[in-house]
C-alpha cells in the first residue's frame, strides 16, 4: 500500500473513521506481520488455495471469485479483509450501508464525541484555579459540529478509499448467502451480482436495536442508538427506556447539553452485569447532572401529539411523562434475518456462534465463518477486530494445509473473548472492566478473594481532581496466585483498565506483579495500594 489509511483522512477531512483498524492493519506491517504473512503464508496458503481452486476460477471467472468474501465492512469486516489480502489471498467487501459500520457512525464514534466537552468541563470544575474559568455551559451547536467532523455526517468516502488503497474491492449492495462459498448481492439498483468464495465467506453484519413490546412504540419515530448519536437538536425532555451502557452514556450526553432526562429502569439497579459498585457509582453521577432515575418502572404505552409532537410516555405505576423524545435502549438483535443462513441449513434471524478461530459451529462446513456482533461472543468493537485477525489467521493456516489447532495463545486464536474482555463506559463518572466479576469467579467454581480500595486515596488522584471519587477492585483465583478480573471507577478510569487487561492475559502471578513499580504521584499507585490491600 502507497498511502496509509490516516494519509486517506487527511485528504478527504473524514476524520473519524478508522484509526484503530487503520493502526491494527499497518503499523508495523511490513515488518512484522507482512512478512510472516508472505513467507508462511503466501507460499502454502496462496498456492495451494490457488493450485486447488484455479480451474474453478477460470470457470466462474465472470462471477468474479475471490478467496475470501466479506459481508459487512464495520470494523471486523475491514480488519478481517485486510489481513486476508496481506497474507498474500484475496478478499471483497459487500456493504449495503456505509463503510466503517455502526461505530464510526452512530454509535461508538459520535457518542464518544458527544461526552468528551461535559467530561472536559467536569475536569475543569474539579480543580480549584481551573473552576473559576468556567464561566459558561457547554456550546451545544459546537459539541454536535465537532460531532460531525468526527463522523462526516456519514459519508464514507474516506472509509472507501481505504479499502481502495488497500487492495480490497468494495461491492455495495445487500449480500446474501445462496450456498457454499456463494454470495449474491442485489445492488441498489436491482442488479444481482454473484460472488464466489475460493475459501470462506466471512460474516459480519453486526446487530441491530430491539424495540420492547411497548403499545406504540413502533408508530411514534423513537431514538434508539442511531438517532441518539446523530440528532442535529437538543431535546429539552428526553425519555430513556433501558439501565445499560447506551441509556447511560447518552442520558450523562445529552444532561451536560442541557436536557432533562429521565431513566426509566425496569431492573433495581443500572449496569446489572457489572460489578454493583460501577451502577452505584453511575447512579450518583447521574443523580449529579440531574437525571431523574426511577427503578423498577416499564413503560406500557407511548403517543406522540400530531400537533406539538410532544410524547406521553405511561407506566406501569399509573404516571404518565411528556417528553420530546423517546429513547430505546433496551438490547440488540443479529442481523441476519435476510442474510440467506436458510441456503447453507442455518436458521434465519439467530446468532452465529463461532469457536476460537471464528468458524461457525452450526454449520458443518468448514468454510463459513462469523466474527464482531454477530456471533455474540464479546460484542464490542475492539473485540471485533481482534475476533477478525484471528479469524484471517485461521483461514490463512488452514488455506496452507495446516490445522489451526487453538489452546495455546495462537494468533488465530480468539481466546481473549471467554476471559479477558476490556470494557470502558465513558459515564460521569467513568467505569471501566476487564475479566470476571466475583460473583462470576465464584459461579465459575475458582477460589476466590476479591480485594478493594477507594482511588480517592491515591496520592495522584487527589491531584488529578481536588473531588476526586472512585473505586477499585481486583478478583483473584488463589490457586493461581493471579488476577481473572478488575472493575474500575472514576475519572481516567477507562485508560486505567489496560494495565488489568494484560495483568489477566499474561497470567501473571501477583508476586511478580508487585515488582512493576507505578510511578508516584500518578493515580497509577492504585496498583500498589491493592496489592498492598491483598498483603504483598
Amino acid at each position: 500500500m502507497e498511502d496509509t489509511y490516516e494519509d486517506v483522512h487527511k485528504v478527504t477531512h473524514h476524520t473519524a473513521t478508522y484509526e484503530d483498524a487503520h493502526e491494527d492493519a499497518h503499523e508495523d506491517a511490513h515488518e512484522g506481520a507482512h512478512e510472516d504473512a508472505h513467507e508462511g503464508a503466501h507460499e502454502g496458503a496462496h498456492e495451494d488455495a490457488h493450485e486447488g481452486a484455479h480451474e474453478d476460477a477460470h470457470e466462474d471467472a465472470h462471477e468474479d471469485v475471490h478467496d475470501v468474501v466479506v459481508i459487512g465492512g464495520g470494523p471486523g469486516g475491514e480488519v478481517v479483509a485486510d489481513r486476508i489480502v496481506r497474507s498474500g489471498l484475496t478478499a471483497v467487501v459487500v456493504e449495503a450501508e456505509a463503510v466503517g459500520g455502526e461505530c464510526s457512525y452512530r454509535a461508538c464514534v459520535p457518542s464518544k464525541a458527544l461526552l468528551r466537552p461535559g467530561a472536559a468541563r467536569e475536569a475543569a470544575l474539579a480543580v480549584d484555579g481551573a473552576r473559576q474559568a468556567v464561566t459558561a455551559a457547554l456550546d451545544p451547536a459546537q459539541v454536535l459540529a465537532r460531532r460531525d467532523r468526527f463522523t462526516g455526517r456519514g459519508d464514507d468516502a474516506g472509509q472507501a478509499a481505504w479499502l481502495k488503497g488497500a487492495g480490497i474491492p468494495l461491492v455495495r449492495g445487500h449480500g446474501r448467502l445462496t450456498g457454499e462459498r456463494r454470495v449474491e448481492v442485489t445492488g441498489t439498483d436491482g442488479t444481482v451480482r454473484v460472488l464466489p468464495a475460493r475459501l470462506a465467506v466471512v460474516l459480519a453484519t453486526g446487530t441491530e436495536p430491539v424495540l420492547p413490546p411497548v403499545e406504540g412504540l413502533d408508530r411514534i419515530g423513537v431514538w434508539t442508538n442511531r438517532q441518539a448519536t446523530t440528532a442535529d437538536a437538543v431535546p429539552e425532555r428526553l425519555v430513556v427506556i433501558g439501565g445499560g451502557v447506551v441509556a447511560c452514556e447518552m442520558a450523562t450526553a445529552w444532561s451536560s447539553l442541557g436536557s432533562s432526562v429521565t431513566l426509566l429502569v425496569r431492573d433495581q439497579a443500572l449496569l446489572t452485569g457489572w460489578e454493583p459498585c460501577a451502577g452505584e457509582e453511575v447512579v450518583r453521577g447521574l443523580t449529579a447532572l440531574g437525571v431523574t432515575i426511577r427503578f423498577g418502572v416499564s413503560a406500557t404505552r407511548v403517543a406522540r401529539d400530531d400537533t406539538t409532537r410532544a410524547v406521553t410516555v405511561e407506566t406501569d405505576d399509573g404516571a404518565a411523562l411528556v417528553c420530546d423524545e423517546i429513547l430505546v435502549a433496551v438490547g440488540r438483535r443479529p442481523r441476519t434475518a435476510d442474510l440467506g443462513l436458510e441456503a447453507v441449513g442455518l436458521p434465519a434471524g439467530d446468532w452465529l456462534p463461532a469457536d476460537d478461530t471464528c468458524r461457525v459451529t452450526a454449520h458443518a462446513g468448514d468454510w463459513l465463518y462469523a466474527v464482531g456482533d454477530v456471533n455474540h461472543r464479546a460484542p464490542l468493537t475492539h473485540m471485533a477486530k481482534y475476533q477478525a485477525r484471528a479469524c484471517a489467521a485461521a483461514i490463512s493456516e488452514r488455506a496452507a494445509g495446516r490445522p489451526a489447532d487453538t489452546g495455546g495463545g495462537q494468533a488465530w486464536s480468539a481466546e481473549a473473548d471467554r476471559f479477558a474482555v476490556p470494557q470502558a463506559v465513558f459515564t460521569h463518572p467513568e467505569i471501566a472492566s476487564v475479566g470476571l466479576t466475583e460473583r462470576a469467579a465464584r459461579e465459575a467454581g475458582l477460589a476466590v478473594r476479591a480485594v478493594e480500595y477507594r482511588i480517592d486515596d491515591v496520592a495522584g488522584a487527589a491531584l488529578y481532581a481536588d473531588d476526586y471519587r472512585g473505586h477499585a477492585k481486583l478478583v483473584v483465583d488463589e490457586t493461581r496466585g493471579v488476577v481473572v478480573g478488575c472493575t474500575l471507577t472514576g475519572p481516567m478510569a477507562t485508560e486505567l483498565i489496560h494495565t488489568a487487561t494484560v495483568a489477566i492475559v499474561g497470567e501473571v502471578p501477583l508476586t511478580r506483579l508487585r515488582h512493576a513499580v507505578p510511578a508516584f504521584p500518578t493515580v497509577s499507585e492504585v496498583w500498589l495500594r491493592l496489592l498492598e490491600a491483598y498483603g504483598l
